[in-house]
């Protein structure tokens, strides 16, 4: 039997369905990737789950540093799920989730607060949660500008109001669209929720990431259940900076399709975009701001605390 990579399985979903009806089409992928997805999570030794741009590829990148150093591997291959572990098995194998959209939900159905018992409840399940404005944001500009046309499909027929990306703008795609800031919030509680009730849960913010990325990926590391020095952790930290990974990027050195380049003349089409905590305000006016902070300080589960030390207007 054939010991086909998780990428090769993917892709002989997708190519082969490509030519037919889009009603056909997505369910025929929608079937099959939700029993790929439910596959990847129960072979991995270590899920994150963590909605698209809360830093989930660049926590990927980290960890993925850890073992090319360890064992010389070349730094343009990337741990998506079983990239190095079918090569070395000591290296652990990763499945990465938003457990909410589409055919990713099948995960997250597994790992809700009140599921049946099942084996995911019982493995290491990080979630990287993040302020829900900024993940609005970079949100618009991947679904707009990074996102393969198979996933915006599958997302856009799981939705109950389509959005084209050729012509939505900012504001309405973060505060009235279907996947906008309001969505973003309830995902946020309810993985944050979830976690919580999990043998082997942490939640970690992007935001601890940012400000304090070496004991943050050493208390993530733990949890994984691996050993690094903090000499090693501290090389892949370095490694997976903003500025070394906007250079890598752009000089195309990834070949894979979570940090590969897109268009080396829009920045605004980059994995590694800006990665600033709090960017939205640069973004949107004061009223508008201030709206959207206000409906995250009313909604947000007080263990995420985003926005709740910003006065009202």
């Amino acid at each position: 039997m054939f010991n086909l990579s998780d990428g090769v399985k993917k892709a002989l979903i997708l190519i082969p369905t490509e030519p037919l009806p889009a009603k056909t089409r997505v369910a025929l992928r929608r079937k099959h990737l939700a029993e790929l997805e439910l596959a990847k999570a129960h072979n991995a030794n270590f899920l994150i789950i963590g909605h698209p741009k809360s830093g989930n590829t660049w926590l990927k990148v980290m960890i993925s540093r850890l073992y090319q150093l360890r064992y010389d591997l070349p730094e343009s291959k990337l741990i998506n799920t079983d990239e190095f572990a079918r090569k070395i098995p000591e290296i652990p194998r990763l499945a990465a989730t938003n457990g909410y959209y589409s055919y990713e939900g099948e995960v997250g159905k597994l790992l809700a607060v009140a599921a049946p018992d099942n084996p995911l409840r019982h493995k290491p399940v990080l979630f990287l949660a993040r302020n829900p404005i900024d993940i609005a944001v970079s949100w618009f500009h991947q679904f707009t500008k990074r996102q393969s046309r198979a996933k915006q499909e599958l997302i856009n027929h799981w939705v109950e109001n389509p959005i084209d990306r050729n012509t939505v703008q900012m504001w309405e795609f973060v505060r009235h669209s279907d996947i906008g800031l309001p969505s973003l919030i309830e995902y946020q509680n309810t993985w944050a929720r979830n976690v919580q009730d999990l043998e082997h849960g942490m939640l970690v913010k992007y935001e601890e990431l940012r400000t304090e990325p070496v004991p943050t990926l050493h208390k993530i590391i733990k949890l994984m259940g691996e050993d690094f020095s903090e000499e090693e952790i501290r090389a892949a930290v370095e490694w997976g900076s903003f500025d070394n990974l906007q250079k890598l990027e752009t000089k195309g050195t990834f070949s894979q399709g979570g940090m590969k380049l897109v268009n080396a003349d829009d920045p605004s089409t980059y994995k590694v975009r800006r990665g600033k905590v709090g960017g939205y305000r640069d973004d949107f006016d004061p009223q508008q701001v201030a709206e959207l902070e206000a409906l995250v300080r009313d909604n947000i589960l007080p263990q995420l605390g985003y926005c709740q030390d910003i006065p009202e207007a």
